[in-house]
Order: structure tokens, then C-alpha cells, then sequence
């Protein structure tokens, strides 16, 4: 007597700062449904730029703005996104380093323009941080210290490594890194916040499949993990 062959495995790709959390809840997941999940995660902008060329998957979790261009270029089904998480600016040091003020805007101002090097990354938040930098009227100074990290490198990596003294990015890719020390997240009044969506590729040939996948990363029930991992429920 033959036995049911499992269904297709669903293929996704996702930016870096979700890679730890969406690994967990998709083996949540496998567990409870039996459907395989394999989501590959690189930097953001090359994870958006190889769904633009029409490389195949199955779901796609990107920062929300990266996912409502993909909609409207039609490469995602439309009506398919759900928002998943919602992520915060952290600051890190090389472990054992002193630890500077993020109390305030200022404090934080000062510990960019005191830093020998500081680097954030290629994604929303540091398009975000280097704003915020211009609003300072500081670009232009710290411009010669900013080490950016090549896409799909963690930047507390680099901090480790003595090569950033000052890294910003995600507490969620900051949060188990070895060799640094979490100063905190940036203070309200400049904390950058990136919620992370998911939705179905146009082209999946498992769209229900997908459907019941963001509901289940979506669920109440998986808020805790997203707290473990630095981040909250969107």
C-alpha cells in the first residue's frame, strides 16, 4: 500500500533581520501541519531584486515598503500580505568596550559624532539612520567612519571584530551575536521602527498553503517567540 507523498516543500526568501525568528516559527509550523518550509535569508535589497527578476517562491518577507513594491510591480498576489513583526533600532559595542549614553537624542548625537567608526546597514533602518544623521546636520562629518558591511553581513559581525565601534541594526540580528555588547535600543523620540510583512509570489503554485503559513506567523501564538528574538508583534 502506497503512502501519500509529502507536498512540495514552500520556498521563501526574507532579509536578515527576521532570518532567527521566521527559522523558528517555520519548524513550528512543519511540526503542527507537516509542511516543509525552506526560507532562505540575504540582505533585503538583493532578496527584492531577484523576486523582481522572476526567481521563483512561494512567499516572500520582506520590511512592509519592500512588499508594497513588489504588489504593485505583480510579482506578489494582491490582497496576500500580512504584516508578521515589528522591529526596533538597537546599538551595540565590541564586548568589554565602554558603553556610551543612548538616554536621549542628544546623548545618542554625541556618541556618533565620539565614535572612531560606526556602521548600520543597507536596509530600511539605516536608510532611516542616515536620514536622521542629515537632520542633525552631522552627514557629512562622520561620513570617512561609516563602515558599511556587505549585504547579508550582520553588522554587530564587524563590531566583534573590532572593525565598527559603534553598529547599529536590529535588535533581532543583534540580540545572540558573540563578541558584543547590546547597549540598548535607540531612545523613543528617534527609535526606528520596521515592521516586517509577508505575501504570496504570483507565481506559487501553493497559494492556500502560503495563506495558512503568515496566518499561523501572524497568530497570538507566536507573539512570545517574537519577544525572544527582539521583536514585537506587528
Amino acid at each position: 500500500m502506497s503512502s501519500t507523498p509529502p507536498a512540495p516543500v514552500i520556498r521563501g526568501i526574507s532579509s536578515m533581520a527576521t532570518r532567527a525568528i521566521l527559522g523558528e516559527l517555520a519548524q513550528d509550523w512543519q511540526r503542527r501541519s507537516g509542511q516543509a518550509v525552506a526560507i532562505e535569508s540575504v540582505g533585503g535589497v538583493d532578496a527584492a531584486k531577484r523576486v523582481l527578476a522572476g526567481e521563483a517562491f512561494d512567499v516572500v518577507i520582506l520590511a512592509s515598503d519592500a512588499i508594497d513594491k513588489l504588489l504593485a510591480a505583480g510579482r506578489l498576489l494582491a490582497g496576500s500580505k500580512v504584516d508578521l513583526t515589528r522591529s526596533g533600532v538597537a546599538v551595540a559595542v565590541a564586548a568589554g568596550a565602554p558603553q556610551p549614553d543612548l538616554s536621549s537624542e542628544d546623548s545618542v548625537r554625541a556618541a556618533v559624532l565620539a565614535a572612531p567608526s560606526l556602521g548600520y546597514s543597507t536596509g530600511p533602518s539605516g536608510v532611516a539612520l542616515a536620514r536622521l544623521f542629515e537632520r542633525w546636520g552631522i552627514a557629512q562629518q562622520i561620513a570617512p567612519r561609516i563602515v558599511t558591511p556587505p549585504p547579508g553581513v550582520p553588522v554587530g559581525q564587524l563590531v566583534a571584530r573590532g572593525e565598527i565601534a559603534l553598529g547599529f541594526q536590529q535588535l533581532s540580528e543583534l540580540i545572540a551575536l558573540p563578541g558584543i555588547a547590546v547597549v540598548g535600543p535607540l531612545p523613543p523620540a528617534i527609535q526606528i521602527d520596521t515592521v516586517f510583512s509577508g505575501a504570496v509570489c504570483a507565481d506559487s503554485t501553493r497559494p492556500d498553503a502560503v495563506r495558512a503559513l503568515l496566518a499561523a506567523m501572524a497568530a497570538p501564538e507566536a507573539a512570545a517567540t517574537k519577544v525572544r528574538h527582539g521583536m514585537a508583534a506587528a
